[in-house]
């Protein structure tokens, strides 16, 4: 498009130009020819515009599935601006993405340059940028004077021109750039591809119509034809297992490409499909001599690790592993086929197991950016109420495990906008409750009431008025802060008052039109026990008469098994989580799971574990949330968590659950805690922050650096310090 800026505005003089920018510091910045330039952008709006046209290459049977909720997009004009102070003269180079204008000094430089030159000294500059198609970006490369983290961002002015012709400005929102890794001005924010590599199949069997391609695992990429030869059709049937492929007639993903002789004789399909199998049917007159892909993947280094004297959980977290790489894209996704969406639930344990494996605190940025969008807030993320609650703990939870203030500071607006969206849709009784247009999930359970008052929701809720007033304290909020700190004791209060069964001792599930409803489920009962909601009476109470009741309805998705069996390892149950998990996810990998999937119930058989949503292939067989035994392993087997913001303290409580060893990392901002634990001896070595190591013994261990401090009955500590080679002797209970 078009662009041309107010001709009102290019015929003031100069000398008015001059006080048309106000920057929020009041002294220059010194420019370090040290610091690298990057491309930067209004904080958010490449989230946004990424998540818009990821969201939209969901296809079923090659027709277009788009997402249920609202989109929003970037700002199409912004401003960008910068001071300095630089000791000589510096000639920098311009890339933009989009027409801008640009001021220095306040005097407007005419044209579009590619280059300025900028005198020694003090100096203020400023971009205003227009792009309506991508978004606007700008990339500063000097050798003082260049685009980083340094420079703010507006998208509104708020400027005018009084009657005598003199320019005023007031409350203009300027808040610091966003920016990720587009560190070439040939590397620009809206040419972002996912990293490719080649990939030949693993076996390939004639069918009655053409050839069954098959990669020996679950994969996510680029069909290639090669040696392509004449003129005809050729029609791709994807199968996230055998049967799915071989049926042409409900098979959910499929493409039909035509090619008129001129082609390559090497073809790569434009579009990136999840599959296993591939069904190959060409016309003919069309010939071709093999079929490999291009996979499409995150770049991402495995920093944690897992492994111990038992093979098959092994197995589970390798393909764990690789299940969370799969769905680790753009943003953590669902599902790989169905339904390649961000949601919110299931990217909330996607951020989890990350920081047991990846600690990549940009993938998590990214998704909690492109799901909260922008403003205003019309329905909840995703249209499901505990799915904007997940948002607010999934906050919380990023600024524990890695320190960052920066991104609380700077979109704590948005924070509170959807919290006051959330807190209009209480009821009389302060309770959520849902409303027209809002979807209560919770699970995937047959049976499951969620009308009325939920107290599953209503701890969410509570969690999240948690995150609120510690995000609100490190934004500088404080009377936010004490606001929903009252909101949540008052809650839980109530929540205890209205929920909490005093005979039974378990947390009742529904309450309608104020009849509690004779209902006990697992979900609220759970989370009470890792939200440290109850006391050790109440937890062994709901331990005993709720999560090792089988009576109670059962849970038979990877999602909330997460959740079910990190409450029973917050009890100290490894040893019945271990059998749990060798069950669940072992099961899968002996039905042939080479990921783990959205859904398993072992008393399914043949195709019906392929079956879900009322298709025979609906269900997706590669599924975030299947990926848990990464974060149940590092965080209660390893036993390491933080306990303050970015591991500057933490915790060190390793539980066999009834292994003979095992070994692992844990990894931290600035490296990773390396952890080796057998019956007999403890290995520790941490890059950094300042450790508790818990060590249950039947006699004081004994170390070769530190102290060990007794806590109690066979109970002892040692603190670890960064760099220290840690050997521990002991002798197990």
């Amino acid at each position: 498009m078009a662009y041309r800026f107010s001709t009102l505005m290019l015929r003031f003089s100069i000398s008015l130009i001059a006080v048309f920018f106000f920057f929020t510091s009041n002294s220059a910045v010194a420019q370090s020819k040290d610091s690298k330039a990057t491309w930067i952008w209004y904080p958010g709006d490449f989230e946004v515009w990424l998540s818009n046209k990821m969201q939209v290459r969901r296809t079923e049977r090659e027709a277009v599935f788009p997402p249920l909720w609202q989109y929003y997009s970037p700002y199409a004009l912004v401003t960008f601006q910068t001071e300095v102070d630089i000791p000589e003269a510096d000639e920098v180079k311009i890339y933009t993405e989009g027409p801008f204008q640009l001021l220095l000094d306040g005097v407007q430089i005419y044209g579009q340059p590619k280059s300025l030159k900028i005198p020694a000294g003090k100096h203020k500059i400023s971009f205003k940028v227009y792009n309506q198609e991508v978004l606007p970006a700008i990339y500063i490369a000097g050798k003082f004077v260049k685009s980083d983290a340094s420079w703010k961002v507006t998208n509104e002015d708020k400027l005018w021109i009084d009657e005598n012709g003199k320019a005023q400005q007031s409350g203009t929102p300027w808040v610091p750039v966003g920016s990720w890794n587009f560190d070439a001005p040939e590397n620009k924010p809206s040419g972002f591809r996912l990293a490719t590599t080649p990939w030949n199949a693993k076996k390939t069997e004639k069918t009655a119509a053409g050839q069954l391609v098959d990669f020996g695992k679950e994969t996510f990429g680029y069909i290639k034809i090669h040696g392509l030869k004449g003129k005809g059709k050729i029609a791709l049937y994807y199968g996230e297992s055998r049967e799915e492929a071989l049926d042409t007639a409900k098979c959910e993903t499929l493409d039909h490409l035509s090619f008129d002789g001129k082609q390559t004789e090497t073809y790569t399909h434009t579009g990136s499909k999840a599959f296993r199998y591939v069904q190959v049917v060409a016309d003919p007159a069309l010939k071709y001599d093999s079929i490999s892909m291009d996979y499409e993947y995150l770049p991402l280094e495995y920093r944690g690790a897992f492994k111990s004297s038992d093979q098959e959980l092994n197995k589970i977290w390798d393909v764990s592993a690789y299940t969370m790489h799969l769905t680790s894209r753009e943003f953590f996704i669902d599902g790989i086929k169905r339904d390649r969406w961000v949601w919110s639930g299931d990217a909330y344990q996607s951020y989890l197991m990350n920081y047991y494996l990846f600690f990549d605190s940009a993938s998590v940025e990214r998704t909690l950016l492109a799901l909260r969008g922008k403003e205003p807030v019309t329905a909840h993320i995703n249209i499901i109420m505990d799915y904007s609650l997940y948002w607010f703990v999934g906050v919380y939870d990023y600024y524990l495990h890695t320190g960052d203030t920066k991104f609380i500071k700077t979109f704590y607006p948005r924070m509170k906008s959807l919290m006051e969206f959330c807190l209009e849709r209480r009821n009389k009784n302060g309770f959520l409750e849902p409303l027209e247009g809002d979807w209560v999930f919770i699970d995937w359970a047959n049976g499951l009431p969620k009308t009325g008052e939920v107290s599953f929701e209503q701890m969410l809720l509570a969690r999240s008025l948690e995150a609120m007033a510690v995000s609100a304290k490190i934004a500088g909020q404080n009377e936010d802060q004490k606001q929903y700190e009252k909101l949540a004791d008052d809650l839980k209060t109530r929540l205890f008052e209205v929920f909490w069964d005093k005979k039974e001792n378990v947390m009742k599930h529904q309450r309608i039109d104020g009849k509690m409803q004779d209902i006990v489920t697992r979900y609220a009962n759970m989370f009470g026990i890792f939200f440290n909601y109850f006391t050790e009476e109440q937890k062994q109470s709901v331990k005993d008469k709720v999560l090792l009741n089988k009576d109670v309805l059962q849970i038979t998705t990877p999602y909330m098994r997460f959740y079910e069996l990190e409450a029973l390892c917050a009890m100290g149950e490894q040893d019945y989580v271990l059998k749990e998990m060798k069950d669940y996810w072992g099961g899968m990998l002996k039905e042939g799971a080479t990921s783990f999937w959205e859904e398993y119930n072992p008393n399914k058989k043949g195709k019906e574990h392929l079956e879900m949503y009322g298709r025979p292939y609906g269900k997706s067989l590669c599924h975030a949330w299947g990926s848990s035994p990464i974060y149940l392993l590092g965080k209660y087997y390893l036993g390491v968590k933080p306990t303050a913001p970015g591991y500057a303290e933490y915790e060190i409580k390793p539980n066999l659950g009834g292994l003979q060893w095992m070994e692992g990392k844990v990894p931290t901002p600035k490296g990773e805690v390396a952890l080796y634990v057998s019956k007999s001896e403890i290995k520790v070595n941490a890059a950094e922050g300042e450790g508790k190591l818990i060590i249950v013994s039947k006699s004081k261990p004994k170390t070769n650096s530190g102290t060990i401090v007794e806590l109690g009955k066979n109970k002892y500590q040692l603190t670890v310090k960064p760099d220290v080679a840690y050997q521990i002797s002991y002798k197990a209970l």
